[in-house]
């Protein structure tokens, strides 16, 4: 009897099996397509971009009396105005320094030579000999484009920004690294911030702190300050528990055990962070010009704003040999601090020598306006923008017919359609369906998030552009997953494509934002297509190494055993490599959102709309600050639902489960 009660048992199991996430995921969107065709046109909470709310208009009253009140309110005159106050001398007089007029001079107390003589020098002492070279020959080449001034302002927000940022963010990242309680308590801020859009920090902070460098400096700071916590804090907790245990075995402190053995065994750690939130800090200063910050993003934006490509290209091209410059210094920093050692005895007098030297040309370039001011005649950023110009009129011509192929091609076959279901699907329709998703790929806590972000979405008043906006991160977020997925499973199975491409990779990481919308608005002019682009290839980088480190950390031993299987290279990739890769694919395709968003956000500037568009109308025109700043929260809502469902996803996740 037991013999035959077994199989009994199994069909029916069988027959009570559920059905696989995927198919149910399927069954979702079919249902969603059948109940659009009868549905859809109605409760689509459409809005004009003229049409406010009356959550606008509160946030217009809202901005209307913090103005009235910044001079009489107690909040305003002794905090706010007072933080203000203080970055704005700092600022202030960095710029004294660098890059504008001062003390009643005609040029700034430290002329180019200087500044050159002084990024070399403490390059060398941080880095080595190439770098120095490297860093003098960038800073010679912002000068000859004609943008001395600008790459200094841009450089004394950065600095500034930075130096504020390490002060805060290094002790807050040594207090996480030795308490468990803490680092509990701040990592889930620092997720939320490092998931945020750089846009979002723009438009509250001007309503405490107006526009300009005091509030583009604060928002680079709080933008820019995560990764040395967190990197400040995965030093110290990485350190080897035997060698702190050693330490206090022999009568050591806490300050002498942190001091002597947890710093210097993390620093190169900590280096990294320094050079993480330098980067961050370049890359918010630029899109910080949005709110008057002055530099090189000033001159991006507007000649974004007028399609002046050629512009635009010189000041991008600045934008990325600083960032080049900026990361490689940092970078070599971090190398030297792996070394162990003192370093060799001629290398001292020679340290003291170069220091002279620099000493010397500072002295030169205050004193002599030739060395100060940066000569014209020897300026090329004009041949430059002819020849960005140029090519951009070339592009345009000779390779419309292929590039209005790709752009329709995309629109007509992925965008038109997906924004056409998402933003004229009923809102209660998108609302069950994301829930529903939530649901089936996170569990409760993914259902209920979505819940969350969908109903304070709609009380944003911005649910269209919101669908809008989410189309065109869902159709960028898919290119670059493909993209990831081809090119990492190449790099991961081919050293030398890893060698040759990682290098690209990392250097197309280390570039802002805006530098990605220029050439692409040559290609393709001011539209859509134009900011998916740009978000695809401004994420694909983080997305392709993910992928190509997850297929190389698969074992060896079960590669070799699937290849004795007579596995081919397809079934190799597909049935071993990319299934064990799984948590690799899930990272990356969270990676992708928050970074494609971002971009999409941005886009805004080339002819995206949506809400990118709302927010920076939100800042040249009053009437729209208050639908500006609900774009700003609509975008942060969009921010937490995609990458609490994209953890969601992964089988790892804390997120994930009831």
């Amino acid at each position: 009897m037991a013999t035959t009660a077994a199989p009994v048992t199994a069909v029916r199991t069988g027959w009570r099996r559920r059905p696989s996430r995927p198919l149910l995921v399927a069954a979702v969107l079919v249902a969603w397509v059948a109940v659009w065709v009868p549905a859809h046109g109605i409760h689509t909470l459409g809005l004009s971009p003229a049409d406010l709310t009356p959550l606008h208009r509160w946030l217009n009253d809202v901005n209307d009396a913090a103005g009235a009140n910044r001079n009489s309110s107690p909040i305003f005159l002794y905090f706010f105005n007072e933080i203000r106050a203080v970055i704005d001398a700092l600022v202030t007089f960095v710029q004294d320094l660098i890059a504008q007029p001062s003390f009643g001079r005609p040029v700034p107390v430290l002329g180019w030579l200087g500044v050159v003589a002084l990024v070399a020098y403490v390059s060398w002492v941080f880095g080595n000999w190439r770098v120095a070279v490297l860093a003098a020959g960038g800073f010679v080449f912002l000068g000859l484009q004609g943008l001395w001034r600008e790459s200094m302002d841009t450089l004394a927000l950065t600095v500034s920004a930075v130096a504020i940022s390490l002060l805060v963010g290094i002790p807050l990242g040594i207090w996480a690294g030795l308490s468990d309680r803490f680092h509990r308590l701040i990592t889930p801020v620092l997720d939320f911030m490092q998931t945020m859009p750089t846009f979002v920090y723009l438009a509250p902070l001007t309503l405490l702190f107006l526009i300009g460098p005091a509030s583009a400096t604060i928002a680079t700071l709080i933008y820019a300050a995560p990764p040395a916590i967190r990197l400040t804090a995965h030093g110290i907790r990485s350190v080897p528990r035997a060698s702190v245990e050693a330490t206090e075995s022999l009568g050591a402190t806490r300050l002498q055990t942190l001091t002597g053995v947890l710093l210097p065994l993390s620093k190169r750690t900590i280096v990294l962070g320094v050079n993480q939130t330098i980067m961050a800090a370049l890359s918010m200063v630029t899109i910080a010009a949005l709110i008057d910050a002055p530099g090189l993003g000033k001159t991006v934006i507007k000649a974004l704003q007028t399609l002046d490509v050629g512009t635009a290209f010189n000041a991008g091209l600045a934008i990325v040999v600083m960032a080049i410059v900026l990361d490689r210094v940092t970078t070599a920093a971090g190398e030297r601090a792996r070394q162990v050692g003192r370093p060799p005895r001629w290398r001292r007098p020679l340290v003291a020598g170069l220091g002279v030297v620099a000493v010397v040309c500072g002295y030169l370039s205050y004193t002599y306006f030739w060395a100060a001011e940066f000569p014209d005649r020897y300026r090329i950023g004009s041949a430059i923008s002819r020849g960005a110009d140029t090519v951009a009129a070339w592009a345009q011509e000779d390779l419309s017919t292929t590039t209005e192929w790709i752009k329709n091609l995309v629109t007509t076959v992925l965008l038109n359609p997906l924004q056409t279901l998402l933003v004229e699907s009923p809102w209660w329709l998108v609302g069950a369906v994301a829930v529903t998703l939530g649901a089936l790929i996170g569990g409760v806590r993914a259902a209920v998030t979505a819940a969350v972000c969908v109903g304070l979405l709609i009380g944003t008043g911005l649910w269209q552009d919101s669908m809008t906006t989410l189309a065109m991160t869902i159709v960028a977020t898919a290119l670059v997953m493909v993209l990831g997925v081809v090119v990492g499973v190449w790099m991961g199975r081919n050293r030398y494509a890893d060698r040759i491409l990682r290098p690209a990779l990392d250097a197309g990481q280390t570039m802002p934002a805006f530098v990605y919308l220029v050439p692409f608005l040559a290609l393709f002019s001011a539209t859509r297509f134009t900011a998916i682009v740009a978000a695809v290839v401004f994420a694909a980088p983080v997305a392709i190494k993910i992928v190509a480190d997850g297929i190389r950390g698969i074992p060896a031993t079960t590669v070799e055993a699937a290849t004795a299987a007579g596995s081919s290279t397809w079934q190799m990739i597909t049935k071993v490599q990319l299934p064990m890769a799984r948590r690799s694919l899930t990272l990356a395709a969270n990676q992708g959102l928050i970074y494609v968003l971002s971009m999409v956000v941005v886009g805004g500037l080339v002819g995206a709309g949506a809400l990118g568009y709302d927010v920076v109308a939100g800042f040249s025109q009053g009437q729209l600050y208050g639908k500006g700043l609900a774009a700003g929260a609509a975008i942060v809502l969009l921010g937490i639902l995609l990458d609490r469902v994209a953890r969601a996803s992964n089988p790892s996740s804390p997120l994930k489960g009831h």
